[in-house]
């Protein structure tokens, strides 16, 4: 499902995809070159599956050496203040699983202060959430559906409507 995902912003003019794992299989991030990439872009698109209420280790990796102070955050950084922050997520459990008394205990959206707090240290602007749950389980028509509305999303961002982002 997420390949589905990178593929469709892949294929758009103006949207620079950058795989992690592909660049980074060792795990080594090139600090300077991250920033440099960043500090271009306007919107930064974090699409990836949540994994244990949190991102993927390379991508918390990326995080913790990239995101360093005085760059992104704290006294004299403004290196992504104002850039669009837009999580795009897929879970695999049902939207319904997340509620008191299911299986995660908790409404979704009590999983997302930390990457909005990220955004929030840094500057930038959060948008809402892109998600997909269930996405083990999403029949093609939905996948189709979901794929097509983030591709509608990115492509508003690039013709400058940041509330149809």
């Amino acid at each position: 499902m997420n390949r589905r995902l990178a593929d469709a912003a892949r294929a758009i003019d103006g949207v620079l995809l950058h795989d992690l794992y592909e660049t980074y299989p060792d795990f080594f991030i090139d600090v300077a070159h991250e920033q440099a990439l960043a500090e271009q872009a306007e919107l930064i698109v974090f699409l990836h599956p949540l994994r244990w209420y949190s991102m993927p280790s390379l991508l918390k990796e990326w995080v913790d050496a990239v995101l360093q102070p005085g760059w992104a955050y704290g006294p004299g950084a403004t290196a992504l203040r104002g850039k669009g922050y837009l999580l795009a997520l897929t879970t695999g459990s049902g939207l319904d699983a997340y509620a008191a008394g299911e299986r995660h205990g908790h409404p979704f959206d009590a999983f997302l202060p930390p990457f909005r707090q990220t955004a929030a240290l840094c500057g930038m602007h959060w948008l809402a959430p892109h998600i997909l749950h269930g996405a083990n389980s999403a029949n093609e028509e939905a996948v189709e559906a979901h794929v097509a509305a983030f591709r509608s999303r990115l492509e508003a961002w690039l013709r400058g409507d940041r509330h149809g982002a």
